[in-house]
């Protein structure tokens, strides 16, 4: 080997030490103070010296990516998705997973996004990418596979879609409704019949098909009108969310006398799918369902209101995404 060489630079309020050699990958970390990154640099070129630290691993992307569905996803409450992204990766890009991770180069990844691009949406690479990221980062701090500086960094992400503009009409709220068998005031026996009153209380509240299926006998308080979703996209970061609910959504909820919904989240999926395309429904969404109810919300309550009712911690999310009233609808209520 070479010579190594540490640079010690100033980063903002922190002191970034960087160990180059021949043969070892350039590394870096941060310290608060120039003499702690000096004694880490000490400390590391002595071990490159001693033979301790050396190349990463010869370890695939294949490989990272098993590890990193059994140590990570597994613990999440979207690891199915991840799982299926993974598994898609490895059947579509076989020689991309065969790679070793270290030696993986922006090019690749270039490529992979370029012909994901042909096939799916900007923003699902988008999704796939930050997962992916995700997995190198953990990768090289964690497992110590690859450096800490990322290919990704050199990638241009593509441009995120426009947000959906799409307003459900109660015409056809109404026609799904009555497709799927749902009879005002009787409670849902079918499965059919449970994702129209599903549907109908996602207009009144906001919440996702999967948080309107848990809920149950001990999450909803018809007295205080709230329900306490302990299972939400952002759980980890929140802990529990109340959702206060309408009289409306009361009136739902009664119905159901403390049951759960006899309905799956994939059959929910597979039946509004289904009475969406044999009414001849165009671009419609079940989670489309969340923006309309911010939408009417936001003309009876303020936007911290709004946020708190919908878990949204950006503003800047709720008003450009969920917030889908039309300046002439505006207009016609100024």
């Amino acid at each position: 080997m070479g010579a190594t060489m540490a640079y010690i630079r100033k980063r903002g309020d922190k002191w970034r030490a960087e160990i180059e050699r021949e043969g070892v990958p350039r590394y870096s970390k941060s310290f608060l103070t120039k003499a702690a990154a000096q004694a880490w640099a000490t400390r590391e070129e002595a071990a490159i010296s001693e033979g301790r630290i050396g190349r990463w691993p010869k370890r695939t992307l294949a490989e990272a990516l098993t590890k990193y569905e059994e140590a990570v996803s597994e613990h999440k409450r979207g690891s199915r998705a991840e799982s299926l992204r993974f598994a898609r990766l490895r059947r579509d890009h076989p020689a991309l997973c065969a790679k070793v991770l270290h030696e993986i180069t922006a090019s690749d990844l270039a490529e992979w996004r370029d012909a994901r691009l042909k096939t799916v949406q900007p923003a699902s690479v988008l999704r796939e990418i930050n997962l992916l990221r995700n997995v190198w980062t953990v990768a090289a701090k964690e497992w110590l596979w690859c450096p800490l500086e990322s290919p990704w960094r050199a990638i241009k992400l593509p441009t995120d879609s426009l947000p959906r503009q799409r307003r459900i009409g109660w015409r056809e709220m109404r026609r799904i409704v009555r497709w799927l068998g749902y009879r005002t005031g009787r409670a849902p026996s079918t499965a059919m019949e449970a994702t129209a009153w599903a549907f109908l209380l996602a207009l009144r509240t906001a919440m996702r098909a999967g948080e309107v299926l848990q809920l149950d006998a001990s999450s909803v308080d018809l007295q205080r009108r709230t329900a306490t979703l302990t299972s939400h996209k952002t759980v980890e970061r929140e802990g529990a969310r109340v959702v206060p609910l309408t009289r409306h959504a009361v009136r739902l909820l009664g119905q159901l006398g403390g049951h759960a919904l006899p309905v799956s989240s994939a059959s929910l999926d597979v039946l509004f799918r289904r009475a969406r395309d044999s009414l001849l429904i165009k671009g419609l969404h079940f989670h489309d369902s969340r923006a309309e109810a911010l939408t009417l919300l936001a003309r009876r309550v303020d936007v911290m209101t709004l946020a708190r009712i919908s878990g949204h911690r950006d503003l800047r999310m709720l008003l450009s995404r969920y917030y889908r009233e039309t300046p002439e609808q505006i207009a016609a209520r100024l």
